[in-house]
């Protein structure tokens, strides 16, 4: 990859953009995570393709059943990893993921899946010159351990997926895409997300994590709230302030407001699977994850208005790390 791509690709957190990596034995890692839920919300299910590059270096495809609360990590060589080096199209053996949708062929001991999702079309975080995506001014800085990239907040399905002998169809569903790429997660963090409330087009979606910096490290976070198309954001670089953040391993409880608006967000975790994710040069299988949590969520003006107020259905919620790392000096329940 010429440093003109890897320029371009700031502005294209989609893509995929450790081409100038793979081969340098140097610890990495790229991996898009695909949230397909049907219409009836029935049968929830993540989707993770993606590269870690180092020692051990190879390709994989994770499988989250957000029903049955069960996982599989699917390891293939790395020369199974293509991936285009202009726009978002990712091959790993027979599967392939692109802006699209997926198409899965995993013929794997312990699990078969066949079929093909396509994705309608995204509700993405805004990039713009100065603020290239969910990241923003923070993904001109290149000594960041972990970057992140919301791609589309919420979208519509259509397809069927067939796993292990059982048939899903997911027209009508709904959908949300995001990504990661660096060297390591970070050490404590939480995260939380549903698009399924009331009616379509809402989603919320909220990370907190202690972030490595050179004068040691800062809590940094990530909150986005889709509503009537409109993208209220509450990130660190904007000056949002977390007014309130109560953690416990399965207990979430976030009061933030920006220059306009307050959200608050109150998320359960409900059963769930472990998840792998890269920690000190390897995948290690440590990430609880759930798909069918619960969110309590009111979105105000800061006068008091209540201008939404509802349950976000089939959310996610991930707590990883010494979470009073993520509180620090903010109210907490250790």
């Amino acid at each position: 990859m010429s440093l003109a791509q890897r320029f371009r690709n700031i502005w294209r957190p989609w893509n995929f953009h450790l081409h100038h990596q793979l081969h340098t034995g140097k610890p990495f890692f790229e991996g898009w995570y695909f949230k397909v839920v049907d219409a009836e919300g029935a049968q929830p299910y993540a989707f993770i393709p993606g590269v870690f590059l180092g020692k051990g270096a190879h390709a994989f495809i994770q499988v989250l059943d957000g029903r049955a609360g069960t996982s599989w990590y699917h390891r293939y060589p790395l020369d199974a990893f293509k991936a285009d080096r202009e726009r978002f199209d990712v091959r790993i053996a027979g599967s392939r993921f692109h802006a699209g949708g997926i198409e899965l062929n995993i013929d794997q001991p312990d699990q078969r899946i066949t079929g093909a999702v396509r994705l309608g079309p995204w509700s993405d975080w805004p990039v713009t010159t100065f603020s290239p995506g969910v990241m923003g001014p923070y993904s001109f800085v290149p000594f960041m351990e972990c970057k992140h990239g919301i791609l589309s907040l919420d979208h519509a399905l259509e397809g069927t997926l067939n796993v292990d002998g059982t048939a899903t169809t997911y027209d009508g569903g709904r959908g949300y895409l995001e990504k990661d790429w660096g060297r390591s997660f970070p050490l404590a963090y939480v995260w939380t997300q549903s698009n399924h409330f009331d009616r379509p087009g809402l989603c919320v979606t909220a990370s907190v994590a202690r972030i490595p910096w050179v004068t040691g490290d800062f809590r940094g976070f990530l909150v986005g709230f889709l509503h009537d198309g409109t993208l209220h954001r509450f990130t660190t670089y904007t000056g949002a302030v977390i007014e309130a953040l109560r953690l416990t391993r399965t207990h979430m409880s976030l009061a933030i407001r920006n220059r306009t608006h307050r959200l608050e967000i109150e998320a359960e975790k409900t059963g769930g699977a472990l998840l792998h994710a890269p920690y000190e040069h390897d995948m290690l299988e440590r990430v609880a994850e759930t798909m069918t949590s619960n969110i309590s969520l009111r979105f105000t003006t800061l006068g008091g208005d209540v201008v939404y107020e509802g349950i976000g259905r089939s959310a996610c919620l991930e707590t990883q790390g010494e979470l009073e790392l993520i509180c620090d000096d903010i109210e907490r329940d250790a």
